[in-house]
């Protein structure tokens, strides 16, 4: 037995013995190895998993759960307050629902229009045969946002008569600017090296444009329709004075007659009806956003 031998002679070493040499040498390469591709932006990359959700929970339950309670507070309210027959011939036989009813119409009608005039024409003016008209197209969409919406909406009375045609004419003049707007600035600020290189591997216009252009201008375009319904919903209380109905209906008679419960459920569900139209716009701009320019919300 060799004095230096402390454990008595060759008995195999434990299972925890420190590594050799060449092991100690090896890993230190890898560690730097890695080290280096991570500084250089080389390093393999963890992509999310696919089932990753895409909306926080707080975004799908903050505004409605605050919507609920505001409205039940107002019914709440409404119940206790005293109504003389004025108040109830206000608000009587169904018509709050009837007003309400008519202004998610008007909102609805007048919406769907505006996309179907101010995409394709805002796609048009980016195109170079029509690019030189935009200047005059955005200065025709300005107008109708220049000019007062009450102004604009006896205009439209007087030239197309009393009724709901002449609101949602109103309001398609008045909401079609943000989302013409937006839909140019989209287009406009795609970088031309991509489309370029769209070309130059065989794609047709149609299919730069379908599958290129407007999946990346897909963001801004949604956030003007998200605008344009915002003020749609706004916009919809004039309809009253043009004999269009709406909630208009209730805040007029509120304020004609005087009687305040009346007046604040007018507003209070306007409000609610503008707050819950964002709300979802805000869920369809993120839901409809293209994988790729997609952020966690």
């Amino acid at each position: 037995m060799s004095p230096r031998d402390g454990s008595g002679g060759d008995s195999p070493r434990p299972a925890g013995r420190h590594p050799s040499d060449h092991e100690a040498l090896a890993f230190k390469d890898e560690v730097e190895m890695a080290q280096r591709e991570l500084a250089s932006g080389e390093a393999p990359v963890v992509s999310p998993p696919s089932g990753a959700r895409r909306i926080s929970w707080q975004k799908w339950t903050f505004m409605p759960a605050f919507l609920v309670a505001a409205l039940l507070a107002t019914w709440l309210w409404f119940r206790g307050a005293r109504l003389d027959s004025i108040a109830h011939q206000a608000v009587d036989n169904g018509k709050v629902w009837i007003a309400l009813r008519q202004h998610i119409q008007l909102t609805a009608i007048s919406t769907f229009f505006v996309l179907i005039i101010a995409i394709p024409l805002g796609i048009a003016l980016t195109r170079s045969r029509l690019r030189r008209a935009t200047p005059f197209a955005m200065a025709f969409a300005n107008l109708g946002q220049a000019v007062p919406a009450l102004g604009l909406l006896i205009l439209l009375v007087i030239w197309l008569g009393i009724g709901a045609r002449s609101a949602i004419v109103g309001m398609v003049i008045y909401a079609v600017l943000p989302v013409l707007a937006n839909t140019i600035a989209g287009l406009r600020g795609i970088d031309p090296t991509l489309t370029e290189a769209a070309r130059g591997i065989g794609m047709s216009p149609t299919g730069v444009l379908t599958q290129v252009e407007l999946p990346l201008a897909v963001p801004l375009i949604l956030a003007g329709v998200r605008t344009a319904l915002v003020l749609n919903v706004g916009t919809a209380t004039l309809a009253t004075f043009g004999g269009g109905g709406g909630l208009g209906d209730l805040i007029s008679a509120g304020i004609v007659t005087q009687r305040m419960p009346v007046l604040i459920l007018g507003s209070v569900l306007t409000v609610a009806l503008a707050l819950l139209v964002e709300w979802l716009a805000s869920l369809a701009e993120l839901l409809l956003r293209p994988r790729g320019l997609e952020v966690t919300a």
